[in-house]
This record gives structure tokens, sequence and C-alpha cells, in this order.
């Protein structure tokens, strides 16, 4: 491997960094998730897709024609479609849907042995199905993290054949202060509704009532897991049609026909977004122990992408990294790591607890404290 994880513990805590000289769009590592799930809203609307890995369930073409609100639109060029519906498959007992028989064995026996809500299960009161909505009134789209994130690790740790280094692997990520935890599950669960912590804590032990995992559902360790989730978690996306129009990108087309399939994508999207809104992908978000390792910068030298249009994450070299380098990702989006630095600092700080002092943060430390026209519109519109 081109790389290693240093612990550094009166600072900074884990840091990733390069054993080798690494040329630009170098693939860094590749890894699984140790847990994952799908938003709750984004399940309820038909986001249809693997309940272990978020690989998409519906071909590109029923992709577009739901999200369209046109059940009859014919999508060209279906052999660009990734869909392989042929390997598709169900839980027997809940009816969850798998884009595989490994995905599906994978989750039973990682979580889902002790989470399967079978048929005659569904009532309306079972603990699983409490949670699940007492989460949705708490958080409606566009979601940013899910509550069950934290239900299948705790499950991960119950159905571990060596339940004392799954534990480890949980309190192997890097924690913060009490205070610093108590400002994450804050922001985790906002202002309204940070007062139902314990309600929370308590729906989760009713569906997980194990003593293996009751240092984390004291009212501190139940704190600690949201904080986790609330800095370690990684956003994960994955679309039918998304694939489908890459692939088509591919194709060896006469002008004529390019600008055509042009017309035709601007189309759809414009469709899509007066039919459905923004909200056009599977969505889900997941824990990955070498992804969380890795630091920040406003001038990042490496990038996350999900090449396999699941779960599996994917990290690449925006630049050429040099040996004992750290390497490092941005935690901002693309609109947010182009604000001042004013900005930057402030988001990352209510989102991560930490003052940035990258190397763009340094170099532009001479600049007035001025928020971001982004950010100004922003409260204003609050």
């Amino acid at each position: 491997m081109a790389f290693e994880v240093r612990i550094f513990p009166n600072s900074k805590g884990k840091s990733l960094y390069a054993t080798s000289h690494i040329p630009m769009g170098t693939l860094i590592l590749e890894e699984d998730p140790i847990v994952y799930c799908q938003f709750s809203w984004n399940a309820l609307c038909k986001y249809k897709a693997c309940d272990n890995c978020l690989r998409p369930l519906e071909t590109a073409e029923e992709n577009v024609r739901r999200l369209m609100g046109n059940p009859l639109f014919e999508l060209p060029y279906p052999d660009c479609c990734q869909t392989d519906k042929n390997n598709s498959t169900s839980c027997d007992l809940c009816g969850n849907e798998y884009c595989s028989e490994n995905c599906k064995i994978s989750a039973f026996n990682q979580y889902h042995k002790v989470l399967c809500l079978q048929s005659r299960e569904r009532n309306n009161s079972h603990p699983i199905e409490l949670l699940e909505e007492a989460w949705k009134n708490m958080h409606y789209p566009p979601e940013t993290s899910s509550i069950f994130l934290i239900v299948r690790l705790l499950a991960n740790i119950v159905q571990a054949s060596n339940t004392d280094e799954a534990i480890q692997k949980v309190l192997s990520f890097c924690h913060k202060s009490v205070n610093e935890e108590a400002q994450l599950a804050h922001k985790f669960l906002g202002d309204k509704f940070i007062h139902q912590i314990s309600l929370l804590r308590e729906m989760v032990a009713n569906i997980l009532p194990n003593p293996q995992i009751s240092q984390f559902l004291t009212p501190e360790g139940f704190q600690s897991l949201l904080a986790l989730i609330g800095t370690n978690a990684q956003g994960v996306g994955s679309s039918p049609f998304s694939a489908w129009r890459q692939n088509v990108e591919k194709l060896n087309l006469s002008s004529k026909d390019r600008e055509k399939i042009n017309n035709i994508v601007d189309t759809i999207y414009d469709d899509m977004y007066a039919h459905t809104g923004d909200f056009l992908n599977s969505e889900g978000v997941a824990l990955y122990l070498k992804q969380s390792c890795i630091n920040h910068s406003c001038d990042p030298n490496a990038e996350i992408k999900f090449l396999h249009n699941n779960s599996r994450l994917f990290l690449v070299a925006l630049k050429d990294i040099q040996p004992d380098e750290e390497i490092l990702i941005s935690y901002l989006g693309e609109c947010e790591i182009n604000r001042s630095r004013h900005s930057r600092r402030k988001l990352l700080m209510e989102n991560y607890i930490f003052a940035c002092e990258c190397s763009k943060c340094l170099e532009e430390i001479d600049q007035l404290d001025v928020t971001s026209e982004e950010d100004m519109s922003t409260e204003e519109d609050n």
C-alpha cells in the first residue's frame, strides 16, 4: 500500500500519510463500509436500492419514468444501463431487497440476523417501526444522516464472533471531549429535537436489549455514538440514470446523434426536477474505517469517489503526493470550499469542532473576517 495510518495521541488523532510517491489520478485506496444504511425518507419514497450496498435495483428507464412521473417514457441506448435485475434477491422473512445473494448473505451475517423484521411482526408498534417513524418526524428531507447507522453498528457488535474486537473497532474512531460530543450531538439532532436524545436512546435499547452493548446505551455512551456518526459518517449516493448517462458519453456517436442525445438528457433532467425536485439519487450514509482517518484541508490533495454506483469508496489523488506527505480531503462541499476563509472555518467549527489551520487557511490569514455572500444570503433566507 502507498499509505499508512499514523496516530498522534495528543493532537489530531489519526492521519493518513503517503509512504511512496503517489502520482495525480492514482487510486490510493478502496474500501467497503463497516456499516451502511439508506435514508428513511429516501426508502419510503421508493428509491429502490440494495439494502446492503445501495446499488440500484431499478433500471435507468424505470428510474427516469418514476422521477419524471411518465410511465411510458422510453430511454434510448438501453444497453448502457448497468442494472442487472437477474441477480436481485430479497430476505425470505422480511422482504428487504438486495442486489445479489452475496449482499443478502453479507447483511444477514453482519447485522440483519438480529434486525430482521419479519412480516408477521409488522404491526406499526414494533420497536424498529417506532424508531423509524420517530426519526422521520425529526428529520424531513433532505436528510443528512440516520439513527439506523447506530442501530446497525450495534447489531454488528451483537452478531460479531469476537465481541471485544468489534467493540474495539468502534472505539478506535477518534473521539472528542465530553463537551465537544455534546455539541456534536446537538448538531446531529438540531435545536428542535435535542431534548429527545433520551427517547432515541431508549428506542434503540428496545430494539437491541443486549448486555454486550450496554456501554453504548448509557447517556454518555449514546452521546458518544451520536458524535461519532456526526463527525465520521460519509454520505453515499447512487443513480441508475447517472450511470447510464456516463456510459452513453463513452459511445462513439456522430455529432448529430451526440447533439440529439444531449437534448434528450437535458429534457429528462428538466422533467425530473419539475416532478421530483432536487433529490434524484438513492441516498444513504456509511461508516468507513480508513476514510475516517483522513483529515481535512481546504486545498486537498485527494478526493473521495464512488465509482461502482454503490457504497464502495475510492480515494483518488488530486495532485502528486510525495512520500511522508499527509493525504488530505475536503470535508466541505464543492460550493462551500470556494467560500471565504472565515466562512469555511465557521462551517468546520460548527460541524466538526476544529479550527482549520490548513495551508490555504494560513495563506489567507490576513483576510478580513468577512462572511461569504452565500452565507449571508442563507442567513437572510432563514
